[in-house]
């Protein structure tokens, strides 16, 4: 796992995100995921949201990136890649990074995450709360029975005249939070062309294209309509709905609409 080149590149660790008081370590071993099988991650209660934050850029990924595609098998979770951009000064830039994904791992760095907070590449964040080092596939299930269901809140999805669907939501809430509409492709194979992977071929699994804000929501039930326009976004194939509280807070609820 490579921490601290990208930052100094990139940001300026003390400058940018005050990186000192995050508690980054430095030089933790890759742990590749077993070929053949994914872990078994037992859900209880409401999907989880599992965010993995990578570049193809670093070395150090390739790992995490395939544990996400097993990963992603599980109905029960919410698998997304989020590139990042940080890694883009230091010899390829990524073809699929976007800079709303480096602003959230900042933003949740910011507010602190349980476990390996920080910003670094691999990071795996679950629910918006706990950041273990994305290729680490013995933690991912007790990292998820731990803090996926700590909300009461709930998405529910049904299809609705003309290709959309009609999406209801419930629980008390935790303050103000915001139902977004996440739209990924579900397998993009890039062919890297240099920088620390340059010559790899590597599959990235639900990779974001586009997210957007369809409504705030402060507890109780609350409707949404969701278009079939909205479902139309270039390149994308799937899309997932993540109820978050903003400025990288907590997920409240998750769920795939398709």
């Amino acid at each position: 796992m490579t921490i601290s080149r990208p930052l100094l590149a990139a940001f300026g660790v003390v400058a940018v995100l005050g990186a000192a008081s995050f508690g980054l370590s430095q030089g933790a071993p890759s742990a590749a995921p077993k070929s053949g099988s994914a872990p078994a991650v037992a859900v209880a209660g409401e999907p989880v949201l599992l965010e993995l934050f990578t570049s193809q850029g670093c070395s150090s990924c390739p790992p995490a990136d395939a544990l996400a595609e097993k990963l992603s098998a599980n109905p029960d979770l919410v698998v997304i890649a989020r590139p990042v951009t940080y890694w883009d000064r230091l010899g390829w830039k990524d073809t699929l990074a976007q800079e709303s994904n480096t602003a959230l791992q900042q933003d949740y760095a910011r507010r602190g995450l349980a476990g390996r907070n920080g910003v670094y590449t691999p990071q795996l964040v679950v629910n918006g709360s706990y950041g273990l080092v994305g290729s680490y596939a013995s933690q991912v299930a007790p990292s998820v029975k731990q803090y996926g269901g700590k909300s009461d809140a709930a998405i529910r999805v049904a299809p609705a005249a003309g290709g959309g669907y009609s999406v209801n939501l419930s629980g008390t809430g935790q303050g103000k939070a915001e139902l977004l509409l996440v739209a990924v492709t579900r397998k993009v194979e890039v062919g890297i062309g240099s920088g620390e992977n340059g010559g790899r071929r590597v599959t990235y699994s639900n990779v974001l294209r586009s997210e957007r804000r369809l409504s705030d929501w402060a507890g109780g039930k609350a409707s949404v309509t969701l278009a079939a326009s909205q479902l139309k976004v270039p390149g994308a194939d799937r899309y997932a709905l993540v109820l978050r509280q903003p400025n990288g807070g907590t997920v409240l609820a998750a769920r795939w609409v398709s």
